[in-house]
């Protein structure tokens, strides 16, 4: 009787309640977003705190954004299934009480195991409140309006983590970080008591137990050999046998998801080289987000010895190349396709990352500063291109399917360039770091150029993106 309930259709909200469904859902957004990222600029502060060095530091980071990205794509299922508000609910309450156990973590392990279990919230929040706002606003218009404030405040929440990070560390120290989400986390939920309606999917499907395993293997097992691997060597019998163990993984999850009715993830998109192109070029896109965070942040605290507020900072003309270009490449893709956008993302990317391939120890602060600028902007110009390119020429069926393939690319990407920066810098003094980051500036420019590729995939104009696939991946 409940299911059957949950399942007729909603009765009409009023524009006023639409768009406060919208704020709150666009609020556990900035939450999970801003939690990608704000706690690279902390990582220092969080080493000498906890006496532990950079490798240690890499999985406070990655323990989250491997867990979130396996487990994107069963949230929604569970979602559809048991109720939208249900799960975004439950959502809330394991990312804020992991948060407290973040906050009060005595040491490395337990701070790992924290951020993996915030991974498992911050997994129910993001997809699972956008298909709350798609069923709240019937209406095609007013929909694709609420898309506009959607892609603002992703690329806002990623850009403006460091500089958040870096205010709260300045005046409360490293766990406030972490005790921020506690009262964001309390206010959500009481909005979402009040203000949001339960919805359930029009079809639930099965949960693919098998797939999600194999999924969740495949990735920890590759940022874990890309993060231990200068520890152990990387043709050391450990180094092999993760290898292989990967492989093997892999090969596991492709022949379960294509003999399964349904799939946690369906393999047919893949068939499509403009789909390969564009998750890759999602996955490129984070990973020189997350290179230029991390770099930046070991950069200038150990090399520069600039305080954490004066890091974060320094990402404020990233965060606003960010901000300003994502509605605008938004405008540019409905006008004339995903390729000028894509090239405009490709072109600024590694402009960004060329003007720091000779970083040393007293080079500009007016470079490093227009580097972080060009990034932005690349930034803000990618993810609309990339969703067009990833649902283009799919039925609207298959849309939400590519979102959430795209969707899980992206965390994968920004696991993968934590685990690189990460290598580069472990163990370099003060000294030496900036020669040590160079790799990982033309690791930044090639992202870049391999979205110039991306975009002679897409085509010059792209058919238009079916509504679901565009909200499914932003």
């Amino acid at each position: 009787m409940l299911t059957k309930s949950l399942a007729a259709p909603p009765s009409p909200l009023s524009a006023r309640r639409r768009w406060t469904v919208l704020a709150v859902c666009a609020l556990s957004l900035f939450l999970a977003g801003v939690d990608t990222t704000i706690v690279n600029v902390g990582l220092p502060e969080i080493g000498r705190g906890l006496d532990v060095g950079t490798r240690g530091l890499e999985w406070v980071v990655d323990a989250y954004t491997v867990v979130m990205a396996s487990l994107l794509i069963v949230s929604g299922a569970l979602a559809d299934r048991f109720g939208r508000r249900r799960v975004f609910q439950c959502g809330l309450l394991v990312f804020g009480l992991a948060s407290l156990a973040c906050a009060l973590a005595p040491s490395l392990g337990v701070l790992v195991a924290a951020r993996a279990v915030q991974g498992i919230g911050g997994s129910m929040l993001s997809p699972v409140a956008l298909a709350i706002v798609v069923n709240a606003m019937p209406d095609p218009r007013e929909r694709a309006r609420a898309i506009g404030v959607w892609a603002s405040v992703f690329g806002l929440s990623m850009a403006a983590g460091p500089v958040t990070g870096g205010a709260l560390i300045a005046a409360f120290g490293w766990r406030s970080v972490f005790w921020i989400n506690a009262p964001v986390v309390v206010a959500a939920l009481v909005l979402v008591a009040v203000f949001v309606p339960e919805s359930l999917g029009e079809r639930a499907r099965r949960l693919d137990l098998p797939g999600q395993v194999l999924l969740t293997l495949v990735l920890c097992l590759s940022v874990g050999i890309l993060i231990e691997g200068p520890r152990i060597g990387w043709t050391s019998p450990a180094a092999l046998a993760g290898y292989a163990l990967t492989a093997a993984a892999t090969a596991g999850f492709v022949l379960v998801e294509l003999r399964r009715g349904e799939p946690l993830m369906d393999l047919g998109p893949f068939r499509r080289p403009p789909f390969v192109t564009a998750v890759l070029g999602a996955t490129a896109v984070f990973v020189a987000l997350n290179v230029t965070l991390l770099l930046n942040t070991f950069y200038l605290q150990h090399t520069r010895g600039w305080t954490p507020l004066a890091t974060g900072a320094a990402t404020l003309p990233m965060a606003l190349g960010a901000t300003l270009c994502a509605p605008w490449s938004g405008t540019l893709v409905g006008r004339l396709g995903p390729r000028r956008p894509l090239i405009l993302a490709g072109g600024f990317t590694a402009a960004g990352g060329l003007c720091l391939v000779n970083l040393g120890q007293d080079t500009s602060v007016s470079l490093i500063l227009l580097a972080f600028l060009l990034i932005g902007i690349g930034f803000g110009f990618a993810n609309a291109p990339l969703t067009n390119t990833a649902v283009s020429g799919l039925p609207p069926s298959r849309a939400g399917v590519a979102g959430a393939i795209t969707s899980t690319a992206r965390q994968v990407g920004a696991a993968v360039g934590i685990a690189v920066a990460g290598g580069l810098v472990a163990g370099a003094s003060p000294v030496g770091l900036a020669a040590e980051t160079r790799p990982g500036w033309l690791l930044v420019s090639a992202c870049g150029l391999f979205l110039l590729v991306v975009a002679r995939a897409a085509g010059p104009r792209s058919a238009r993106t079916p509504l679901g696939g565009v909200l499914s991946i932003l």
